[in-house]
Parts: structure tokens; C-alpha cells; sequence
């Protein structure tokens, strides 16, 4: 059976601010998801079929599919999430008379598995890549790094730095990689330790202080960043306009800014950055003043964020999207919705396209305002205008909105244009959605949205099988409920292990 007969076999069962964006990031892109029926359908067939029991190949090889080394790194992109059944797959690709595969598949499924902390099982993958003539890159340690950092295992993070030199030549780059994501993590003295400890291999530069002086604006220690900036320049290294946007993003967006006092003695600190810019003749660019408009726009000051934003377009310095969206935040948050449209209207008029977090700036003080009339009316823009397409953070809003209005129509509505939109559903909006129908005792909709939830994969967070459950037996629906524990039961293979930390207290009425 070719592929394409695969489809009625995979039919769906019935069922009833900041991490600064302008501080350069070291690590590479996510792999990018490419359009593949093929892969769609093998992945949607091993997530719906797979069973610990028996190996993956079963289900290929009862309808003939070819696995080639781009299906096969489509496939495991699909299942990044579902590290033990893409571990399956792989397994069985090696199988093959001539496995299909690549160094990128062999990294991505080290990701898989370092982010759900099977590092015994990623560092065999890394050496068997070695075996196999597939030579492991420093982007492959990297991967493993990032995941390690993320752990709190960080020594060992350091460890495996060292370790790619046996397999590949490190670089700066990588080097900077290592103490931006410990930095990034909150692990900055390490990151200073091996930093100082490295000195004569990766002589330092302005990225690595750039990067450094980031870790302790991150932790808010922002008198230890200057001391590194100082340091710098006496060792003759010039700080850029990154650098020092570092520090103003360090300056401004930890503090609080009230009282008024706070906000002005803010305003002072960021101007002394900008002083010391221009005496190294380091021009301020966008970056610069949109931390500073951010300030006042956190600070509600709608005329002095209107001001400055007027004064920066009179330098010749242009607005970027982050910078509109920070104003028009701040005008929604303080009422002039109407001022904040017609500031859409010039970014627009401007060259510059909003991005779907400027309209969620409306829907979330359309929401507090309970205008579902407005909110509907900015989201019919929205799609209309095709400037950007709504985020699942849109429709996390827009469906919370409409279910406390007890608006269910238009929330069946929102629900599959959002699945029209490819935004979702994803954990959160399955949660939002199943959640706020158990609120309004709306029980077969709940029942039905948990039973599609689990059918596509996702495992419910717990406090959602407890809220249905409870409901359901205050209901008198102890029918239902063992329908649903029936299917449960049925699925339950699919999540694996995670499942049996489900279980399940009898609840007395």
C-alpha cells in the first residue's frame, strides 16, 4: 500500500519584553517544518499506533512506506515532542538495507531526547554518528549544551565543550555560544569562571563581553555589568552599539518604576548611557530609543511615549514594529484605544507591517473591557488586512474572552479558523478551551475536546483530568465519565510512562 492510500487508514476516529532581540544568539535556527504529506501521514500514523510493545516498523511495513533521508528528518521534526516513539523510528531506519540517515537527523534526535533528559541515550547517538562516518559538528555538542544548561547540569555542559575537540575544531563563535546560553540561563559567575579560565585559546572580544555583560544585566546587577564594560575598553577592546544597548536594556527593564521618583532616577541612568555612547562616538540606533520608549510605555506616560516617538522620527531614526507595538501597548493599556488605531494606521501608511502581538495589544483591553462587538471588529481587520496572521496566543485571548461572555458560538467559531490558520491547537489552547466549558457545565463539548485532545497526542495537565472528572461525578454523569476513563485507558499507551503519574483519587459528591 503506497502512501497516499495510507489517508483512510489515518482518518480521525469519531469521537462524541525580553530577552533582547537585538543581542546576537550564537545558536542556530529551528529546523524548518516543510510542507510533507508524506511525513504528515507517518508521523500521524506512529503517533495514533504506536505501541512499546512492538517496534515502529510494524505499522510501515504493513503498508509498504519508503522511508528516504528527507521523510525520515521530516518525520522526527513531527514527533519532537514524542522522543520515545521518534527513538523508535529511528531504531528502525537503521534497519534498513541502506538507512536513510543524516547528520540532521541524528541531531534533531538528540534535541528530542536531551530535552526530555535522556542524555545517556544522546551521547550514544553522538558516538555512534562517529562510527558511522557522520562526523559530529560542534552544532551537534551545541545542541546537547543547550539542553544540559537548561538541566542545571552545567559542569557537565563544560565537559562536553572540551569533548568536541576529539571529534571537530571549536571556534570563538562556539565558545561564545557556551557563555551565552549559561548566561542566558542565570549560571553568569560560571560563565565568568570559564570565561577567565579560557582566556589564552579564545582571546577575548566584543562578543564575549557583549555576552557576559548581558549575564549580569540579566541577573540585574547591572554595576557588575559596567565594571565588565569598563574592563574592556582598558584592555583595548571598542564596545558597539550592541554592547551598549546591553546595558541600557539592563538599566531600564528590571527596575520598577513607581513611585515617579524610580521612573525619573531611570530616566537619568539611561541617559548616562546614552551620554556615554556619544563620547565613544557610538551613535544611538532604534534599538536604543525603543528601550527607552518602553520605559515610558511601562510606566503609563501616553504623552511622553508619543513625544518621543515624534522626536525620534524628526532624527531621521525610524520606528520598528517592536517599537509601535510598545506604544500602542501603552495607549491601550491606558484607554485611548482610538489614538493606539490610528497609530496602526500610520505604521502601516509607515511601511512597517504589525505583527500579532500589536493586535493582541487591542484584544486584551477589549477583553478586560468585556467589548466583544470591538474585539470581533479588530480580528475581522486583522484577516482582513493579511498584514500578519493571528498567533496562538491570539486565540488563547480571544477564546477565553468569548467563553467568559458565554459566547460559545463564537468561540466554535475562532476554534477552527485557528485550525484553518495552522496556529494550533496546541496544550494551551485545548486547556483555555476545555477548562472555561467546564466552568459553564457545558460537559459534552469539554468531554468531546479532552477525547480529541488525547486522540492527537497531547497529554492533558493534570489539574484538567481532575476538573472534568470532579464535574463530571457532581453531575451525576458517572456514565460519561466511565466512557471517558474507557478511552483514556485505551490512549493510554500512547504517552507512555507519563500516563501512570495520572492516577486518580475517588471523589465523594
Amino acid at each position: 500500500m503506497m502512501l497516499q492510500q495510507v489517508r483512510a487508514f489515518l482518518k480521525p476516529r469519531q469521537s462524541s519584553v525580553l530577552s533582547p532581540p537585538f543581542l546576537h544568539r550564537f545558536c542556530s535556527a529551528p529546523p524548518p517544518l516543510s510542507e510533507s504529506n508524506d511525513a504528515e501521514l507517518v508521523s500521524n500514523l506512529l503517533l495514533q499506533h504506536h505501541n512499546p510493545f512492538h517496534a515502529a516498523e510494524s505499522s510501515l511495513q504493513l503498508h509498504g512506506i519508503t522511508l528516504t533521508p528527507d521523510l525520515l528528518f521530516q518525520t522526527l521534526l513531527r514527533l519532537k515532542n514524542h522522543s520515545k516513539i521518534a527513538l523508535s523510528l529511528f531504531h528502525y531506519a537503521k534497519t534498513l538495507p541502506n538507512p536513510p540517515l543524516t547528520h540532521a537527523s541524528y541531531t534533531l534526535l538528540i534535541d528530542s531526547l536531551a530535552k526530555v533528559r535522556q542524555f545517556d541515550v544522546a551521547w550514544q547517538l553522538i558516538v555512534e554518528m562517529a562510527q558511522c562516518n557522520l562526523h559530529p559538528t560542534p552544532a551537534t555538542f551545541l545542541t546537547l549544551i543547550r539542553r544540559l544548561v537548561a538541566a542545571g547540569l552545567t559542569r557537565q555542559a563544560v565537559r562536553a565543550f572540551h569533548d568536541i575537540d576529539a571529534f571537530a575544531k571549536t571556534t570563538p563563535d562556539d565558545f561564545c555560544f557556551l557563555l551565552d546560553t549559561l548566561c542566558k540561563y542565570g549560571y553568569v559567575r560560571l560563565a565568568v569562571e570559564v570565561f577567565n579560565r579560557n582566556r589564552t585559546t579564545f582571546p577575548p572580544n566584543v562578543k564575549i563581553y557583549t555576552v557576559l555583560i548581558y549575564g549580569w544585566c540579566k541577573l540585574g546587577k547591572v554595576k557588575m555589568a559596567q565594571t565588565f564594560l569598563n574592563e574592556m575598553i582598558e584592555r583595548g577592546i571598542e564596545p558597539n552599539v550592541v554592547t551598549y544597548n546591553v546595558l541600557l536594556n539592563g538599566v531600564c527593564r528590571k527596575v520598577s518604576l513607581h513611585p515617579e521618583e524610580r521612573f525619573e532616577r531611570t530616566i537619568r541612568n539611561a541617559e548616562e548611557v546614552f551620554d556615554q555612547m556619544r563620547n565613544n562616538k557610538i551613535e544611538p540606533d532604534v534599538t536604543s530609543f525603543s528601550i527607552l520608549l518602553h520605559v515610558y510605555s511601562r510606566a503609563h506616560k501616553p504623552e511622553l511615549v508619543l513625544d518621543k516617538l515624534r522626536l525620534m522620527k524628526e532624527k531621521g531614526i525610524f520606528p520598528n514594529v517592536v517599537m509601535y507595538t510598545s506604544v500602542i501597548k501603552c495607549l491601550a493599556s491606558c484607554g485611548r484605544l482610538e489614538d493606539a488605531e490610528r497609530l496602526l494606521e500610520e505604521m502601516v501608511k509607515d511601511g512597517v507591517s504589525p505583527c500579532a502581538a500589536t493586535y493582541n495589544c487591542f484584544f486584551k483591553e477589549y477583553r478586560g473591557r468585556k467589548d466583544a462587538e470591538s474585539a470581533l471588529r479588530m480580528f475581522k481587520r486583522m484577516k482582513e488586512d493579511g498584514l500578519c496572521a493571528p498567533s496562538s496566543h491570539t486565540y488563547v485571548i480571544l477564546i477565553r474572552m468569548f467563553l467568559r461572555l458565554d459566547m460559545i458560538r463564537f468561540v466554535k467559531e475562532i476554534w477552527e479558523d485557528m485550525k484553518v490558520t495552522g496556529a494550533g491547537p496546541d496544550l494551551d489552547l485545548y486547556t483555555v478551551l476545555i477548562h472555561g466549558l467546564c466552568e459553564r457545565q457545558n460537559w459534552r463539548e469539554a468531554c468531546h475536546y479532552f477525547v480529541e485532545m488525547i486522540e492527537k497526542g497531547f497529554l492533558p495537565l493534570k489539574s484538567t483530568f481532575e476538573t472534568l472528572y470532579r464535574g463530571l461525578i457532581q453531575a451525576d454523569m458517572l456514565r460519561t465519565w466511565r466512557r471517558l476513563k474507557k478511552k483514556l485507558d485505551e490512549e493510554s499507551i500512547t504517552f507512555g510512562s507519563e500516563f501512570q503519574n495520572y492516577h486518580l483519587k475517588p471523589y465523594r459528591r
